[in-house]
């Protein structure tokens, strides 16, 4: 998969070009994850009633990929970007991190909860990489979340990030 080679992030001193070469993703071809667990009445929401992480969300297109990026508009700022392979169908969560190896994404929403397995790869920073079939469940999910959402990823701080349209768009974009 190809990602977006480059994309704007306002800083304090104007903008800054970061490069997402195609080695972000890997060559081989991966298994399909898991379905992750079905959240319940009963499960605990307090993920919920934590702080927002700080940035907004902002949108990016190219001819086969688009991008929502989550971050503060600072340099070292982007946390989460969830990007379309328009040509492969195919969602890719990114979370900011390293890790060793393949560890476990949990994402979740007020109404279910998904566990994704997430690689890392290098570009502009290491990222933590998930891929998701376009037509996945747990996307309607993260889009149709009320207030927000969360990402937690072994070796990482949990991440709380509002659910606004960019998001979606990034998913219709990947589902036409």
């Amino acid at each position: 998969m190809q990602l977006i080679r480059h994309f704007a992030v306002a800083g304090a001193a104007g903008s800054l070009l970061l490069a997402l070469p195609a080695a972000c993703s890997p060559a081989a071809p991966e298994a399909p994850a898991a379905p992750g667990p079905q959240a319940s009445q009963a499960e605990d929401h307090s993920w919920m009633d934590e702080a927002q992480t700080p940035g907004d969300w902002r949108y990016v297109a190219e001819t086969t990929e688009t991008a929502a990026i989550f971050g503060t508009g600072q340099e070292d700022g982007v946390q989460l970007i969830i990007a379309c392979d328009i040509l492969a169908s195919r969602v890719s969560i990114s979370r900011i991190g390293a890790s060793e190896g393949e560890t476990s994404m949990i994402i979740r929403t007020e109404t279910q909860t998904g566990a994704l397995l997430a690689e890392p790869a290098v570009s502009f920073a290491p990222l933590l990489l998930a891929h998701v079939d376009a037509r996945d469940p747990l996307l309607d999910a993260i889009a149709f979340s009320k207030g927000r959402f969360a990402v937690e990823v072994g070796g990482t701080e949990p991440i709380y990030v509002p659910a606004y349209p960019e998001i979606t768009r990034v998913i219709e974009d990947c589902r036409s």
